[in-house]
């Protein structure tokens, strides 16, 4: 590469969400079922190391350097001493896979209360089955150890948390394989069960006066959160109340109005609060389907998405590209210029632009316009600007594997197929081949790449046959414009 080139380079920085991975899950369980599913983590995470321990003296005397779950169940909690196991493995998460139905459909203070083994616990699922499978529930318990072990210890990435109220285990069981499907490594899922909980996640305090209105950006992880997914009933002080839910939809919309609110929920007083939020009916057919393509079109995942004020659809970019000419759109002095400017501007004041900017790797840009205010043709000269200096750099920004610059497409596609798989698996593990080519303005393909997980040989294959068939696409579409 000639010298005049590389001075024009720029730095790939990947949007890696939880720098610190599970490397270990241990398991101690007198259901048979359990301790027979370490096939199932190695198939659907075979980057995991899986061990089966026989006795609650060697569980509490395991010890290792790694960041590693505990996965238990009704029985062999209630043997264990949890304080002895977090002393001897500082990033460890204990996980209880219950079959009690109570404690299935349980807030935490009343499971505790009859079954005090748990309170031990950091996260608790339901599993039976029938309804709650155990391969299809185990690996969304270990990516939720991880990532609440990254949020309370490693990650600050900004913009980055779907935040789950629930007090029961069992909407856990059902909603967290849907939801990673969804989000796959680009957000992390952090989840509360109680009113204290979601308030001291949120705005890092004990009571809601104590918020101060000034610097409550300062406080708690709210300005993390890209979604909020709620129940209305669940504990506030020692009583299971409906109002609990509304009190933190109402903070959110005060405080963080940018974030979408999804109430998830089949009481009828859910129905009175559609204007509050998307309601999602519990267990309804193609409920979450419709989940889906809401959590897509406005958290930022996937299209950016422009509504007036009635709610109704006026543009949509795929990429960087697209956002640019719906501001160049706004630019001119047209009347369907000037309303466009005005929802602009609603949309710079709730940070939509940023947050679609952070969860597609745009992090240096978003972290330029997110504090930067303006209004007419002020706002649109400001994002017109940084837009445009930013789809100038894409060309010149490689992805790097293994010392190996990549700039295009067809670049990727013989890199695949000359590098070793163990150089590829973090790439494919923590999103960044998808990341760089979102940057790229191939979003489709990124899309399709985010659940690719595995290893080995197999791996590379899946990448190399999906990317060889976007090529394809992209460069066909080339030729018939």
């Amino acid at each position: 590469m000639n010298r005049k080139r590389k001075s024009r380079e720029y730095a790939f920085s990947p949007r890696v969400i939880n720098p610190v991975k599970i490397k270990r899950v241990i398991l101690f369980a007198a259901d048979g079922q359990i301790r027979e599913s370490t096939a199932i983590l190695e198939e659907n995470m075979p980057w995991l190391k899986t061990e089966i321990l026989h006795s609650p003296q060697s569980v509490m005397d395991y010890e290792s350097g790694d960041p590693c779950v505990f996965l238990f169940d009704d029985t062999s909690l209630a043997f264990i001493d949890a304080d002895k196991i977090r002393a001897r493995n500082k990033d460890a998460i204990l996980a209880l896979l219950s079959f009690q139905p109570f404690v299935h459909c349980s807030p935490p203070q009343a499971a505790a209360q009859k079954y005090p083994y748990t309170a031990k616990a950091n996260l608790v699922f339901a599993v039976s089955g029938d309804e709650f499978i155990l391969h299809k529930v185990l690996p969304s318990v270990v990516r939720a150890s991880e990532d609440l072990l990254n949020i309370q210890k490693y990650s600050r990435v900004r913009r980055f948390i779907f935040h789950i109220i629930d007090d029961e285990p069992r909407w856990f069981s059902q909603f967290l394989p849907v939801l990673y499907n969804i989000i796959g490594q680009r957000a992390d899922v952090m989840i509360t069960r109680t009113y204290e909980e979601s308030l001291k996640f949120l705005f890092g305090v004990e009571d809601e006066s104590q918020i101060r209105k000034k610097d409550y950006l300062a406080q708690g992880r709210g300005d993390d959160v890209v979604c909020l997914i709620t129940d209305i009933f669940f504990p506030k002080g020692c009583e299971l109340q409906s109002k609990a839910g509304l009190d933190i939809i109402h903070l959110i919309n005060t405080y963080y109005p940018r974030i979408p609110v999804i109430i998830a929920s089949k009481a009828k007083e859910a129905l009175e609060l559609r204007n509050l939020g998307f309601i999602l009916p519990k267990g309804d057919p193609g409920s979450l389907e419709k989940l889906k393509d809401y959590i897509l079109s406005f958290t930022g995942l996937r299209d950016f998405l422009i509504h007036d004020s009635e709610g109704q659809e006026m543009h949509r970019a795929k990429d960087i590209y697209g956002i640019c000419r719906i501001v160049l759109e706004a630019d001119k002095e047209t009347p369907q210029g000037l309303k466009l400017r005005e929802v602009l501007e609603s949309y710079g004041e709730k940070d939509k632009f940023s947050t679609w900017l952070y969860m597609h790797s745009y992090r240096e840009l978003g972290d330029r316009l997110r504090p930067r205010r303006g209004r007419g043709r002020q706002l649109i000269a400001l994002l017109k600007r940084h837009l445009q200096v930013e789809i100038a750099r894409i060309a010149r920004t490689p992805l790097v594997i293994d010392g190996e610059k990549i700039f295009s497409l067809r670049d990727l596609h013989t890199a695949l197929h000359n590098l070793d798989a163990p150089r590829i698996q973090p790439y494919s593990d923590n999103d960044i081949l998808s990341s760089w080519l979102d940057r790229k303005g191939y979003s489709e393909l990124a899309e399709e790449l985010r659940p690719i997980h595995g290893s080995g040989p197999k791996l590379c294959q899946t990448l190399i046959q999906i990317i060889e068939k976007w090529v394809n696409a992209y460069e066909q579409r080339r030729l018939s414009v």
